[in-house]
């Protein structure tokens, strides 16, 4: 199985030798991550100006711009100051080269001959802090977006417009216009014994029509001869009209609730139907229904 190499981490190798920067190579392989080589401090600057890198392993001892120059110089720009630098030294230094390597701004110094493993642990925790790093800067980026967006964030609900819309068409009621008129079945025929009740009296139809409008009888000769007019319902009594009146108001109170039933609220349901049914039968008692 072969492992592809994460090309948003790199690696710069920085050394005028040809035998190290190949054991550099070696070492680093199995991290999986694109290396880079320069042979000298002025090839590195060019380089780290061209691309992004995560760390940075710089030889102190070289030809013309040394370690420290090249180090000090990188933390100089701008672009590439924050690139974390691991510098490189042979056995027969000064023993303040570690101390000076830390001034220019280096985050680590290695004495050859080092350990591969201790090398590729060291770069694998810049790689990481690298990754880290990026995608911190990507969800900052992510919600300076959503916050400077004229976008509706999710979860806020329906635009006014929508709102409005929706409880205009479920209650039928708006502040601007007048509510519809409810639809009646021309083939149900009018009950007999009780006219029907209606919680709201802007909602009760007028007798043969919708609420206000009587229907118009067709004209001319085909026209169908007038029929007799329907007989009313006789009113109800006093009594039975109020009883009536608090029987519409539960059934509209029973309704709300039951729009908005939990899983708590069925028995209290529940019991409200059955206070309905027994109002009901004692009515019908009482008309001789």
């Amino acid at each position: 199985m072969t492992t592809t190499p994460d090309t948003s981490s790199s690696i710069l190798i920085v050394d005028d030798m040809e035998e190290n920067l190949v054991a550099l190579e070696a070492v680093l392989g199995s991290l999986t991550q694109k290396v880079v080589r320069a042979r000298s401090g002025e090839e590195a600057l060019k380089a780290m100006l061209r691309e992004e890198f995560a760390v940075v392993l710089i030889d102190v001892l070289m030809p013309g711009m040394n370690g420290f120059e090249t180090a000090a110089n990188i933390k100089g720009l701008d672009q590439t100051k924050d690139v974390p630098i691991i510098l490189l030294t042979g056995a027969s230094v000064d023993p303040n080269y570690a101390y000076r390597g830390y001034t220019v701004g280096a985050a680590d110094f290695l004495i050859k001959p080092f350990d591969p493993w201790l090398l590729r642990t060291k770069v694998n925790v810049f790689l990481d802090l690298h990754r880290k790093n990026r995608q911190l800067a990507a969800q900052a980026e992510q919600l300076k977006r959503l916050l400077t967006s004229d976008e509706r964030p999710g979860g806020e609900g329906p635009p006014p417009a929508a709102t409005t819309a929706a409880t205009t068409a479920t209650t039928g009621t708006d502040t601007g216009a007048p509510p519809a008129p409810p639809m009646v079945s021309a083939s149900a025929p009018a009950s007999p014994t009780a006219p029907q009740e209606f919680p709201d009296p802007q909602h009760r139809p007028a007798p043969g029509g919708q609420a206000g409008h009587p229907p118009i009888p067709p004209e001319g000769p085909g026209a169908p001869a007038p029929s007799e007019p329907l007989p009313q319902p006789a009113p109800p009594a006093a009594g039975d009209a109020s009883r009536l009146a608090e029987i519409a108001g539960q059934l509209a109170e029973v309704e709300l609730l039951l729009r908005d039933a939990k899983g708590s609220d069925k028995e209290r349901l529940a019991d409200r139907i059955a206070e309905l049914e027994a109002s009901v039968g004692r009515l019908m008692v009482s008309r001789g229904t």
